[in-house]
C-alpha cells in the first residue's frame, strides 16, 4: 500500500536526518569530505555500499539470524566516526580519489553493518505485525539513501565553496571539516564509552 511506502520512506530519512540522533550525518561528512563533485560517482558507490551494509544487519537483526549487545554497537558507532575522519586527516596530502579504495569500500560497508545494528531494535519494534518485512526493508533503504543525498550535496557544496571561493586548499579543507567532526564525536564516544 502506498500510505506503508510513504511511511517506511520518510522512517529511513528521518533516521540519517534525526538532528537528536546526529551520528549518522556526522559519519557522512567525514566519509565524503575527502571528494569533490568531479568524483560524484565514487562517493555516490560509497555512500550506497554503506546503505547496503546497513540494510544486511537490519536484514539480519529482523529475521533473527543475529542479535549483537546494543552496548558495543552503541561504542562501535562513534568509534567508525573517529576512523573515517582521522583516515582522511592521516591521507589529507594525498589525493584520496585517486587512491583505489577497496579498503575504504569494506570499511564503510563494515561501518555500515554497524549503523544498521544500531538501529534494529527499533526497526524490530516498528516493523511487528508488517506484511513483509523484505518490503519494509526495501523501503526503509531507499529512504535511508536518498536522506543520504540530502546530507552529501550539501557538504560537496560547502566544499566546493570553501575551496573556490574562500581559496582553502583541499588538504585545508578535510582537516578542518573532519577535526569538526571529531569535536563532535568525542562527547557520544564518551557516553558510549563500554570500559
Amino acid at each position: 500500500m502506498l500510505a506503508d511506502f510513504w511511511f517506511n520512506l520518510k522512517l529511513g530519512l528521518f533516521h540519517v536526518l534525526d538532528w537528536s540522533a546526529y551520528d549518522h550525518i556526522l559519519f557522512l561528512i567525514a566519509l565524503v569530505a575527502a571528494y569533490t563533485f568531479s568524483e560524484g560517482k565514487r562517493v555516490f558507490w560509497l555512500v550506497t555500499v554503506f546503505t547496503l551494509g546497513h540494510t544486511l544487519s537490519l536484514t539480519l537483526a529482523a529475521y533473527k539470524v543475529i542479535q549483537v549487545d546494543s552496548a558495543w554497537v552503541e561504542f562501535l558507532i562513534p568509534v567508525s566516526i573517529l576512523f573515517t575522519a582521522l583516515y582522511n586527516i592521516f591521507f589529507a596530502n594525498k589525493n584520496i580519489a585517486k587512491q583505489k579504495i577497496n579498503a575504504l569500500y569494506a570499511f564503510t560497508l563494515f561501518f555500515g553493518l554497524i549503523h544498521g545494528f544500531g538501529f534494529s531494535s527499533y526497526f524490530n519494534m516498528v516493523s511487528q505485525g508488517a506484511e513483509s518485512i523484505l518490503l519494509m526493508l526495501v523501503e526503509f533503504a531507499l529512504g535511508v539513501e536518498l536522506a543520504q543525498l540530502f546530507v552529501v550535496i550539501p557538504v560537496l557544496i560547502l566544499g566546493f565553496l570553501v575551496q573556490n571561493l574562500f581559496r582553502f586548499s583541499k588538504k585545508d579543507w578535510i582537516l578542518v571539516s573532519c577535526s569538526i567532526v571529531i569535536g563532535l564525536c568525542i562527547p557520544i564516544l564518551r557516553e558510549t564509552w563500554i570500559w
